[in-house]
């Protein structure tokens, strides 16, 4: 059968419109992706990642389940490791509290493969008892780890994380530390830290970033 001309006008004209659609879905789907960061980019969001993920080799903590926390527990998702403790006034609570917004606010599967991990720089007094009622409190996903002190020190060097005791006016003591947050990747490697003070829409789409980089080098 042979089509008219008004036939084939209208085809065209369909074919056309199909055309431009599909452009236009193209578009807007790509100015709806989030932004990938450049290196530098990255930096100035405050996040430092090495040009080489650093093996922080085997250890043995104890985490607030009671179970062993050790090189194979940070393999599998990103971890998001952060140094403190539970009679911290001030720093400790507030970078816990941001952690947990930051997790709620994360997309899709984002949340799922992202861990977050407080380490006790005061083991003496943050027992397993102590960190199973104080890290859940800020989300119930989060792991609380402690262990002897000379093992809390040689993992805190390993992540470039300084901690001292300072003795108080009352007889009593506080830990100084640091409030970065390291950044550890699903091999298990320091893969790099965001630099304190942190930012929530800053670092979502900083960590984003990070892990398309990364991905795109081992998927």
């Amino acid at each position: 059968m042979t089509l008219t001309q008004q036939q084939r006008v209208g085809l065209t004209v369909f074919a056309v419109l199909l055309g431009i659609t599909i452009i236009v879905a193209g578009f807007v789907h790509r100015i709806q992706q989030p932004r990938i960061m450049t290196m530098s980019e990255m930096r100035a969001n405050g996040l430092f990642i090495f040009d080489t993920p650093r093996d922080p080799g085997k250890f043995a903590l104890t985490s607030h389940k009671g179970t062993v926390f050790n090189e194979e527990s940070l393999e599998g998702d990103w971890t998001l490791l952060f140094f403190g403790f539970t009679f911290c006034p001030d720093v400790c609570p507030t970078t816990l509290s941001f952690l947990a917004g930051l997790k709620e606010n994360l997309e899709g599967t984002e949340a799922e493969s992202t861990d977050v991990v407080m380490v006790s720089v005061d083991p003496a007094r943050d027992t397993v008892d102590q960190l199973s009622q104080y890290v859940p409190y800020f989300h119930p996903e989060f792991l609380g780890v402690t262990g002897e002190f000379p093992e809390i020190l040689s993992f805190a060097r390993r992540f470039n994380a300084p901690f001292r005791k300072v003795p108080t006016e009352d007889g009593d003591y506080q830990v100084d530390h640091s409030a970065n947050v390291v950044l550890i990747n699903p091999q298990g490697d320091f893969h790099g830290f965001f630099r304190a003070p942190l930012d929530l829409a800053k670092m979502k789409v900083t960590l984003r970033s990070a892990r398309y980089y990364w991905s795109e080098q081992y998927d």
